[in-house]
């Protein structure tokens, strides 16, 4: 190697990133399979996973999603050896605030490049395996053709409902009325009518800015604490909703947008939204076990689902919600930082990144 004099230089090592892009129902959740080492043998679940990676090395999250090499649109996913025996492979999920103990579209973009790429052996027409995510373990059952994951279905972990209609005071709002759920996230959800809006693009700087000042708010004034693991809690992530309908085939469904932190739409219809609202609309008695509840997206894309069943977690009724979508592979790609980049972990510009000032 030469430096930039033409003179021989020390060489130097540059950490590669293989990284598989893909997108469920167009909310892009890249792989990463090559180049992370795993966390060590001290961490026993895929949650002290999360919590080693995001403590010890969160540069590589920044890095990966943050300006130049990434955008606030987007996931990025790191398959690791499970910690479940039950598991075939474990993930982790990074978004561009945090790491998410569990996220739908993320399950079907992880499964759909674990099978297209062989990395689980695809059985056709139907093949079974389970994740190890740091939520619990997660069935995922998908639907196989010619080599292709033509649909991944994944049964989620329990999801349940903290608070129904619970007043929420938001500075220049005033009370706005919210339901709290858990659906693999905490999840403030919130009938967009009932603040004068619609889920449209033609709203769309409304629906972002109003709905993180609910959620800012939400996380000042109410903080729900998994009763299985007190490592989560607090909401991360808000939904607005439309009201349930019933559609042209005679099955129920709904339009929602989930506000992704630092202020942005999922472009999927969001999985574990959706089965945090499945929990609220099974708790007010408008979705039954067994019935198919289609939820829309505000790109027009729809996840397939229905609760499979009931149980408790903890003190509270859940359901046993089953996501059904489908992912694709849009990219082959490596990732590599020079030691002499001044962006290691990336930066955010107020033109692309929702960047409010602290009230």
């Amino acid at each position: 190697m030469y430096d930039n004099t033409g003179r021989n230089a020390e060489p130097y090592q540059q950490p590669i990133y293989s990284i598989l892009g893909c997108h469920a129902e167009g909310e892009v959740g890249d792989v990463i399979v090559g180049g992370v080492l795993d966390a060590p043998p001290s961490c026993k679940t895929m949650h002290e996973k999360m919590m080693y990676f995001w403590t010890h090395h969160d540069g590589i999250r920044k890095m990966l999603l943050q300006e130049p090499r990434g955008r606030s649109s987007m996931s990025t996913n790191l398959v690791l050896a499970p910690c479940d025996p039950r598991a075939d492979a474990g993930f982790l999920i990074m978004e561009s605030d945090e790491y998410a103990p569990m996220s739908g579209s993320n399950a079907i973009c992880t499964s759909t490049v674990l099978l297209e790429t062989g990395m689980i052996q695809m059985q056709e027409p139907i093949t079974r395996f389970s994740l190890d995510t740091a939520a619990g373990l997660v069935g995922i059952t998908a639907e196989c053709e010619a080599g292709k994951c033509k649909s991944v279905a994944f049964d989620n972990v329990p999801s349940f409902v903290f608070a129904l209609d619970k007043a929420i005071d938001v500075p220049d709002l005033g009370l706005i009325s919210v339901d709290v759920a858990w659906g693999g996230m905490m999840f403030a959800l919130v009938d967009a009518g009932s603040c004068g809006l619609k889920i449209a693009n033609s709203d769309a700087t409304k629906l972002i800015e109003i709905g993180e000042r609910i959620k800012r708010a939400v996380q000042k004034q109410f903080v729900p604490v998994h009763p299985e693991n007190s490592g989560i809690k607090g909401v991360t992530n808000f939904v607005w909703s439309h009201p349930l309908e019933v559609g042209s085939d005679g099955t129920k469904e709904a339009v929602n947008t989930v506000v992704v932190s630092p202020g942005r739409f999922d472009r999927s219809p969001c999985g574990t939204g959706t089965c945090a609202r499945m929990a609220v609309l099974h708790a007010r008695g408008e979705l039954n076990v067994g019935e198919t509840f289609r939820h829309k997206s505000i790109t027009g894309t729809e996840f397939i689902n229905h609760i499979r069943g009931t149980t408790k977690v903890g003190e509270y009724n859940a359901i046993l919600p089953t996501i059904k979508g489908r992912g694709w592979i849009t990219s082959f790609k490596q990732i590599v930082l020079d030691p002499t980049d001044p962006f290691p972990e990336g930066f955010r510009v107020g033109d692309q990144w929702h960047m409010p000032a602290e009230p």
